[in-house]
């Protein structure tokens, strides 16, 4: 097995993507959780404040308010670095990466706390949202928690076959390109990344 701890810096805001309504992430996004204790974890990291809109994605958060990813966040990017990666083809391509990034690669944190740069809060991101339906188009509003560029978080991958480090590092750099959350397509999320194993 072999582990590598990494610093991720975020140069464009990252999205929030838990949704802030209980009921709906009870039913569904918690569901997706593989076990009942973790599904009670997720609910109760939402937090949601009744007074904000329902629609609105936020962050899981800590019993002191502050916000964090969960690990499995960590591997849906990498399995969707790996998907990009299928498609240029060559020796960067990972037959049935998601049954291998589900079962030989790991994140030791399950909780990867955000690390906000000084005097910087969360904020909000509206915008719109098209879509093409049988009535026409129809526009409406997205809102999302972010964090700010410059916010860091650090973790620990594991992979029980050495050779998938190789992957994990292409699919980090890939990072710079299409990062982690909401809107992620459009650029935000993105980041750079640092080995920081030898200062451990």
């Amino acid at each position: 097995m072999k582990e590598m701890k990494v610093r991720l810096t975020f140069t464009e805001e990252v999205l929030g993507t838990a949704s802030n309504d209980k009921e709906i992430h009870a039913e569904f996004i918690a569901s997706k959780a593989p076990d009942a204790l973790s599904r009670e974890e997720e609910i109760a990291a939402i937090g949601v404040d009744e007074a904000i809109a329902k629609g609105k994605t936020v962050f899981p958060k800590d019993e002191n308010g502050h916000p964090f990813l969960f690990d499995y966040q960590i591997k849906g990017f990498f399995k969707n670095a790996a998907k990009a990666f299928g498609y240029v083809g060559g020796s960067s391509k990972l037959p049935a990466y998601k049954t291998k990034i589900d079962n030989l690669v790991f994140i030791r944190e399950r909780r990867i706390p955000f690390i906000i740069p000084d005097g910087e809060e969360i904020g909000d991101c509206q915008r719109p949202l098209r879509a093409q339906t049988a009535q026409g188009e129809r526009i409406s509003l997205a809102n999302s928690e972010t964090v700010p560029a410059g916010t860091q978080v650090e973790f620990t991958i594991m992979v029980m076959v050495d050779s998938l480090m190789k992957n994990v590092i292409e699919w980090l750099d890939y990072g710079q390109l299409n990062g982690i959350g909401q809107w992620h397509n459009s650029g935000k999320g993105r980041f750079t990344w640092t080995d920081i194993s030898a200062t451990e």
